[in-house]
């Protein structure tokens, strides 16, 4: 079925643009509020339906030309097409519209969002992947392309394995793309086989490049199996990119991407690399985070900062303080408050995680941190925090799907006078929100884009005690 002269008329979640014609709701992807379009239906659910847009009869004034050769294919970036400046007035509504809705907030007090200082070339870690299974195009196959079947790039959203050979992508800075493509044309030249997700064959899966603002460079290439042509490659890397600061490589058997689990071996180099953010107070000093192979951290350095620096001041920090961080990962927000306030208690469930935030409190020569491994709504409770001592403030920072509630009724029953909450996700963080609203207020909160040309956004509420 075709629909034309659809109005797109909003942003929704997932990157989908909202069109409506006569009252019904339509879910488009890659579409501009503003835009009339005609679109084909694909499916058609009880309450909307899903299209794609066959054609623009008339652009919105907030649509751009991509930058990037690869937009609409492989999945990431789904508003480069928008402006900057729309892209975060959506974000700020997302914020907007998820408090009001899910939160029951009638009229949150909501910052103006914080722009990212750079819109492309920001992120510090990509993973690339190496496919025998390179996704074509509709044009392509109608020509029927002969080009070789061979990518190192990104998945295709919905498949496991189709992979879009990637030319030239915008999301880190140089050498970044020089070294994938020499990775790929060795890997070609010396007849080293692309990884065969469908069979569990081939040699080469993986290439894991993180970078800091500090100059570090970190490379990781994952094999399949132990193979002489993985020596090889690792010398390749090593002569033709000496800016490498870090160079690893890790054998990977397993029928998963996941490699957290895995033995990595140092090739060359130091065993990390740094990233510095600068301090809180102009007094202060630095923190100097170090990043291993597995180790989190923020993905945007520079919006990292801004980040820390609002959460800080969210907190009113003092000299004296308890402050608890929960899901504190690798500490990066324990150990950059940690020297204005008395003792930080962070609580992280991965171990390794744990561990590098002991070594990057140790680095910097902070002592008045404890960490704990454990899932944080089995390790907060009343007893733990009477042995640890009540916190003044609670800083939370939960992966995508929100606080357990269990964490939530413990907050409750133990009503620290300040909770700074720092989400991914302003939707669960949101249903949180509910669940905390009987004993709290939300003061205020700050959306931070953390990665332009995303639907993502971040966003930090400060919550006191009624």
């Amino acid at each position: 079925m075709i629909l034309e002269n659809v109005l797109i008329t909003d942003a929704g979640s997932e990157g989908m643009a909202i069109g409506k014609i006569n009252e019904q709701v339509i879910f488009i992807p890659f579409g501009i509020p503003g835009d009339i379009v005609n679109v084909q239906i694909i499916k058609k659910k009880r309450r909307y339906l899903e299209g794609k847009i066959l054609s623009i009869i008339q652009p919105s004034p907030k649509r751009v030309t991509p930058h990037c050769s690869h937009f609409g294919i492989c999945g990431g970036c789904r508003w480069q097409n928008m402006t900057y400046k729309d892209q975060l007035f959506f974000k700020e509504k997302q914020v907007l519209d998820n408090l009001t809705r899910i939160g029951k907030i009638p009229e949150p007090a909501i910052l103006p969002i914080i722009p990212s200082s750079e819109t492309m070339y920001y992120r510090n870690k990509l993973d690339f992947t190496f496919s025998i299974y390179r996704w074509r195009t509709e044009e392509e196959l109608k020509n029927e392309n002969t080009k070789s079947p061979l990518a190192a790039g990104f998945h295709v959203p919905q498949f496991f394995d189709k992979v879009v050979d990637i030319e030239h992508c915008y999301h880190q800075a140089d050498p970044s793309n020089a070294i994938r493509n020499a990775v790929r044309k060795f890997a070609v030249e010396h007849q080293i086989p692309f990884y065969d997700v469908r069979r569990w064959e081939g040699q080469l899966r993986n290439l894991i490049i993180r970078n800091t603002l500090a100059g570090d460079l970190m490379v990781i290439v994952v094999f399949r199996s132990d193979d002489p042509s993985n020596e090889m490659m690792m010398k390749f890397l090593k002569e033709t990119f000496p800016e490498i600061t870090s160079l690893y490589s890790v054998i990977n058997p397993k029928k998963n991407d996941t490699i957290y689990d895995l033995d990595f071996q140092l090739f060359n180099g130091k065993p990390f690399i740094t990233e510095i953010i600068p301090p809180y107070q102009p007094d202060g000093k630095p923190t100097h985070f170090r990043i291993g192979p597995v180790s989190f951290f923020q993905t945007n350095s520079r919006q990292a900062e801004t980040l820390n620096r609002v959460t800080a001041g969210f907190a009113g920090l003092k000299e004296g303080m308890h402050v608890y961080d929960l899901y504190t990962g690798t500490g990066a927000i324990a150990c950059y408050i940690a020297p204005y306030v008395g003792k930080v208690t962070g609580i992280e469930s991965v171990e390794a995680a744990v561990q590098d935030a002991r070594v990057n409190a140790s680095a910097n020569g902070i002592d008045n941190t404890v960490f704990y491994a454990g899932e944080t709504e089995k390790l907060l409770t009343p007893g733990f925090i009477a042995a640890e001592g009540a916190p003044d403030v609670v800083i939370t920072d939960p992966p995508r799907n929100g606080m357990h509630e269990k964490v939530v009724r413990t907050l409750i029953e133990v009503r620290p006078p300040r909770i700074v909450y720092v989400s991914c996700n302003p939707a669960t963080q949101a249903r949180d929100l509910l669940m905390l609203s009987g004993e709290y207020s939300m003061v205020k909160c700050q959306p931070i884009d953390m990665f332009p040309h995303t639907q993502h956004v971040e966003n930090i509420a400060l919550l006191e005690a009624r």
